[in-house]
């Protein structure tokens, strides 16, 4: 089960990117993904 909820995490995250390059916002989304992941690091600790 947990493999299947990862791999369908995985897949939209992929489809996300090419959607995000057809549109022609993959800079922002992948500035919004650093950002996020930023800011998960600070609030962890």
């Amino acid at each position: 089960m947990n493999g299947l909820r990862s791999f369908l995490y995985a897949f939209a995250k992929f489809l996300g990117n090419i959607n995000a390059i057809k549109k022609g916002t993959i800079g922002k989304r992948l500035y919004n993904r650093a950002i996020g992941k930023a800011t998960s690091k600070l609030f962890k600790k």
